[in-house]
């Protein structure tokens, strides 16, 4: 090219700044999908995680509640667990049992249907009541079935977003700090034994009662009195106890609650045929009527309610079970 005609020249020093940042972005490229393609140690996976997290939970300590208004918030709920009869949930009561007779520590053990598994675990769908359920519907069951609501001065459960339930609700959510959401914790619910070889029968049960649980309970169930009129030890049957429908007349809930957790402080000290067993004579006993046989027959909600698996409608030493009648 001509000394006379600078163009082409002027044009190549223009180009090249161009040509030279294309290649830089080229090689920053081949950087990147290499950086990329190098193996590194792939991080947890939530399920993996879960899982680590649900084989040895512990529950906070009691010193470790908040300040404030959560703090006082849990207070009331977990004063509400442990003290339900003499609690600002009394007029809902109408049983001589607190929550913390079937969740042993206040929710906290293991095994004894613990608040903290229980928590992570709702939302979820129950066979009883055929729907999916939050843990303020659980809540108000325990209340209808459990605590009796229906021979309560109140006559009936807490209604819906009554403070009884933030209460509760956030106490159970301070026990599941740092438990997965949705997780299966280890030692939710109650154990679930195998089924005993020689069936579960009441009248061998006698006897283990007699011999492990009589000391506590009463010769005849009715539990220990305090002189305040709450219980030291709560009735197993007869009128101040659960009523029909709630999960512990069921012989398999209350043989692995047995098993793992009574006498009180001796879990795991009976075989499992002798918590069968016992089971089955605690719950061979009349308590007050199942709720949902208002309106209708022992026979109706039998096969609607306690197909299997309880006493409900049979007659035992000649007590048609299930009408109430203690």
């Amino acid at each position: 090219m001509s000394k006379d005609n600078p163009e082409p020249q002027s044009g190549f020093r223009l180009a090249l700044p161009w040509v030279v940042g294309m290649a830089l972005l080229a090689g920053l490229g081949f950087a990147v999908l290499g950086l990329m393609d190098k193996p590194e140690k792939a991080a947890p996976s939530p399920t993996q995680v879960a899982a680590a997290d649900t084989e040895n939970f512990q529950p906070p300590d009691v010193s470790t509640i908040p300040d404030g208004p959560d703090g006082d918030a849990i207070k009331r709920g977990m004063d509400i667990f442990l003290h339900t009869g003499t609690s600002e949930a009394r007029r809902y009561v109408g049983s001589s049992l607190v929550c913390g007779n079937c969740h042993l520590d206040g929710g906290r053990t293991a095994n004894a249907s613990p608040m903290w598994a229980a928590w992570v675990s709702y939302p979820a769908y129950r066979s009883k009541n055929k729907l999916i359920n939050t843990m303020q519907d659980r809540i108000r069951g325990c209340f209808v079935y459990s605590m009796n609501a229906q021979d309560s001065p109140a006559g009936a459960p807490p209604p819906y977003a009554d403070a009884v339930y933030r209460d509760l609700e956030i106490y159970f959510a301070w026990l599941a700090t740092g438990a997965p959401t949705g997780a299966k914790m280890k030692g939710r619910g109650y154990l679930k034994l195998p089924d005993p070889p020689q069936g579960h029968d009441p009248e061998r049960g006698a006897k283990v009662f007699a011999d492990n649980c009589a000391s506590c309970h009463g010769e005849d169930g009715q539990g220990v009195k305090s002189p305040d009129g709450t219980y030291t030890y709560p009735p197993l049957w007869g009128p101040h106890s659960f009523n029909w429908g709630a999960g512990m007349g069921k012989i398999s809930n209350a043989a692995g609650f047995i098993k793992a957790n009574m006498p009180f402080g001796n879990g795991y000290s009976l075989t499992d045929q002798e918590a069968w067993d016992v089971a089955a004579y605690v719950d061979s006993h009349e308590r007050p009527m199942d709720p949902r046989q208002k309106g209708t027959t022992i026979e109706a909600t039998r096969k609607a309610h306690h197909k299997s698996g309880d006493y409900y409608g049979q007659t035992i030493n000649g007590d048609l079970l299930g009408d109430g009648k203690t």
